[in-house]
């Protein structure tokens, strides 16, 4: 029978709860993190009893507060949250920490395990998302409270670690945080002074408290292990609605440890079985591994039911929100569906024209016109709008206290744009977009990366896509960029060669909800190409679509290329068809996708036994699995130079009359 217990001894009961359940999934695993969890747990348990909204029979609950263990490798903390919790997360699935197929791997991952709100564990990520959720929530509250009912008025709380601040991203997206005043941000920062190498004072020694007052937060300082002084912050940040709040919560790492409390040691390894025993004597611990006592179950299912009867509550106030606002509740069913209207293809095709012009242009004219007829779709650029074409322009920007508009200045903070990126694609009802140079791509990659992990739809918009970008030279011209973005599992990569591509690409943007899509445009005018009046009534041509293809049935060779080069190797077939060398050029917006083609419909496209050349303004990885051997790939094997485009061009053997040239050399002509 549960014990009557005092509020104070409720709350160590639970935090030693999970200090043992990290200790034992550890142990077990023979691998893993005790230190974080152990560290802060006492805070960690106060929060989600106290003060977290949540519904463990509905994590999607639009109006939960969001908790990211930004610390990801301190994973048995939240996996022993969740299970206290209510959430669908057995004992069984702890038993099972970091083994396949289990629920519990071994750093957090969104859309794996019920109630993880987004995949964590490199450094800094969760900090970065957390303000895109959180600036995100701020966008919707703008859009659909009324004056009697907010239906968004949750908040974001983070647990962050030195490790976390010590990541550049972090400090990017705490800049914008502060400069949007985002006062429904909370973040608890584990301040434990240890990383894996020793002492944090070893490589940081910087005053976190200042740092973070000078970007606009409120800060405050606590005794991580003290309930009633975290409690008392907590409370503050509640009340601070004009600034992000960070409490600095000092901890002792493996907190309950006697031999390795405030040790290195106990970062990120196990124990061991004398250590773990010898901590369970000093907390007056059961010897039964995975031990929950029934005090703390008992605990934790009242705290359940009264959030459960906060939901309830929530969800008749909302029914009556919806009745007083049809407009709005329309609004709402159509951004949390990201609903997108019919007749998407002809729509954006027509925005695109007819002319010729930079894809960058041409997707600027696409852009306007898929805001204006899918609400979800926001974003910005870091302060590269007139360069990349990515301001909508029937729309406000956001600033501080002004969240109704749909443009975001990220200002030049790349890695925290998208990164902000992933937090609003994880909020729910937004589409984001996030627009730089490509070579600038390399800036956003962890992020990216990170997008692709979790499969959600955000969109990146990398302009001036080659060594065409002409003066600038090579620090502005990417080569290995286009390679490198195919490299990564599950991102869609589509490089357009005239306004009917770069219309399409959007909407294979706009309709994959399953992954992130990076459009690669041009910097320089490219010509429309010329097609068949009903060739585009579908996504096909991103896998690969003809555009010159000579009469009769003697084909020398068949051209592949992508963007600007599709151009260029039109030019080279005509060249070559002058000297009645018959060649095909196909455009390939998205490698990945030719790839991915049933090899009937290939072959159709690319019959077999032909020789083919593939050309692209970059390195050549992924191309040479559309290759064969003895085929030739046209590329950029080192860094560009300064000088105009048509120099370039010359210098580098990208002129139609020295590709036709190596054509015929190739096929012994």
């Amino acid at each position: 029978m549960p014990k009557t217990l005092t509020p104070a001894e409720e709350l160590l009961l639970g935090a030693n709860t999970l200090r043992m359940l990290a200790v034992d999934a550890v142990e077990q695993a023979a691998s893993g993190h005790p230190g974080l969890p152990m560290g802060a747990a006492d805070y960690a348990f106060l929060l989600w009893h106290h003060f977290l909204r949540f519904d463990p029979a509905d994590p999607s609950w639009a109006d939960r507060d969001r908790f990211i263990l930004s610390a990801g490798h301190g994973s048995m903390l939240l996996y022993g949250l969740l299970h206290l919790f209510g959430f669908d997360l057995p004992l069984s699935e702890l038993q099972r920490f970091r083994q396949w197929g289990s629920r519990t791997p071994g750093h957090p991952e969104y859309g794996h395990t019920p109630g993880v709100e987004m995949t964590t564990g490199p450094l800094g990520q969760g900090f970065a998302a957390g303000v895109g959720m959180a600036l995100a929530s701020r966008m919707a509250a703008a859009r659909f409270a009324d004056d009697q009912f907010s239906p968004i008025s949750h908040r974001v709380y983070a647990i962050v670690s030195d490790g976390d601040l010590m990541e550049g991203v972090s400090y990017e997206a705490a800049s914008l945080a502060g400069h949007l005043r985002l006062g429904n941000l909370i973040y608890l920062y584990d301040d434990n002074c240890i990383t894996i190498e020793g002492a944090t004072d070893l490589a940081f020694s910087e005053d976190v408290e200042k740092r973070f007052v000078a970007c606009g937060w409120q800060v405050q300082r606590v005794d991580g292990h003290a309930p009633d002084e975290v409690a008392a912050a907590l409370t503050s940040a509640r009340k601070e609605t004009q600034r992000p709040s960070l409490i600095m919560a000092r901890t002792r790492i493996a907190k309950g440890s006697p031999g390795k409390e405030g040790s290195a040691a106990a970062h990120g390894s196990p124990l061991g079985s004398a250590e773990a025993a010898a901590t369970r004597r000093a907390l007056d611990w059961p010897e039964e591994p995975f031990h929950v006592p029934a005090e703390v179950r008992a605990l934790c299912r009242t705290r359940v039911e009264e959030l459960t009867a906060q939901s309830a509550s929530w969800r008749e106030s909302f029914a009556r929100w919806q009745e007083r606002n049809p407009d709005r509740a329309r609004l709402w069913d159509r951004m949390w569906q990201k609903e997108l209207p019919e007749g998407l293809i002809p729509t954006l095709l027509e925005a695109a024209g007819t002319n010729d012009g930079a894809t960058r242009s041409l997707s600027g004219a696409v852009l306007q016109a898929a805001a204006a007829a899918i609400p979800s779709l926001a974003g910005g650029s870091a302060d590269l709008a007139p360069s990349t074409n990515s301001w909508i322009k029937e729309s406000d920007a956001i600033a501080a206290g002004s969240f109704l508009g749909r443009n975001l200045h990220f200002g030049i903070r790349e890695h925290a744009m998208a990164a902000i990126q992933n937090g609003m694609a994880l909020y729910g009802c937004f589409i984001p977009f996030g627009a730089t140079f490509l070579v600038f791509s390399d800036y956003c990659r962890p992020a990216v990366r990170l997008a692709a992990l979790m499969k959600l739809q955000t969109i990146y918009l990398f302009t001036h896509d080659s060594i065409f970008v002409g003066e600038d030279g090579p620090t502005h011209q990417p080569v290995e960029h286009l390679s490198a973005l195919r490299m990564i599992p599950n991102l869609q990569v589509i490089r357009p060669a005239d306004g009917v591509e770069t219309a399409l690409a959007w909407v294979a943007a706009l309709m994959r909800r399953h992954g992130p899509t990076a459009l690669i445009l041009s910097r320089q005018k490219l010509p429309r190409i010329q097609r068949n009046a009903g060739s585009c009534t579908d996504l096909q041509p991103l896998a690969g679509s003809v555009v010159f293809d000579p009469p009769g049935n003697s084909l020398r060779a068949i051209l592949l290329a992508s963007g600007s080069e599709v151009h260029l190797a039109i030019g080279a077939a005509q060249l070559l068809q002058a000297d009645g060398v018959q060649t095909r050029v196909i455009s390939v917006p998205c490698l990945e996708q030719l790839l991915a083609l049933p090899s009937e419909d290939r072959e159709r496209l690319i019959p077999p036994g032909i020789p083919r050349i593939a050309i692209e303004a970059g390195r050549g990885a992924l191309w040479h699995q559309a290759l064969s051997h003895d085929d030739l790939f046209i590329g950029i094997e080192t860094f560009g130079a300064s000088a105009p485009e048509e120099a370039i061009a010359q210098q580098f053997g990208f002129t139609p009359q020295q590709v036709a040239a190596r054509i015929r050399i190739f096929l012994h002509l």
